[in-house]
């Protein structure tokens, strides 16, 4: 189910951006894009941790916020989680992230990977409603519609 839900946020994710993409008004929109950036950077938080890798939240904070690159930082991020929950044993997923940043101080990695799906989603549904104010019509990503077809994510 987790490599499920995971393919199913690249799919979302790329549909979503690729809504963004097509409307000058919402590629414009810096409330659009600081919230995808928002995204991206929890994202990376998570993905970094439970890859091990280090990550300096001031840089990220910091990084640019085009569409070209929160569309090749979301590429990215979902191309380490995808690769490394594919090799991913029940061991891996039961083991612990230890971090001040987490609330209570650790959680599993099971538990890392839905918070990062479950927020994405949480946070694609703001941005389809912020779509709609530039007479966008946001791109439909249920998680029962996906899993029909399962369609992989075509990243730009």
């Amino acid at each position: 189910m987790l490599r499920d839900l995971v393919a199913h946020q690249g799919y979302a994710n790329v549909a979503l951006l690729r809504s963004v993409q097509g409307s000058k008004d919402a590629t414009e929109d810096p409330e659009v894009r600081e919230l995808l950036h928002h995204v991206l950077v929890s994202n990376r938080f998570w993905v970094s941790s439970i890859l091990g890798l280090p990550f300096d939240a001031e840089a990220e904070l910091r990084s640019s916020r085009s569409l070209s690159d929160l569309v090749d930082g979301f590429r990215r991020a979902q191309a380490l989680e995808t690769s490394w929950l594919e090799r991913a044993t029940p061991a891996d997923l039961d083991a612990t992230i230890e971090d001040a940043r987490i609330p209570g101080g650790t959680r599993t990695v099971a538990e890392a990977v839905v918070q990062v799906c479950l927020h994405s989603h949480g946070h694609r549904a703001q941005c389809a409603k912020l779509l709609r104010k530039h007479a966008v019509t946001p791109p439909s990503t249920d998680f029962i519609l996906w899993a029909a077809h399962r369609n992989e994510a075509d990243w730009p």
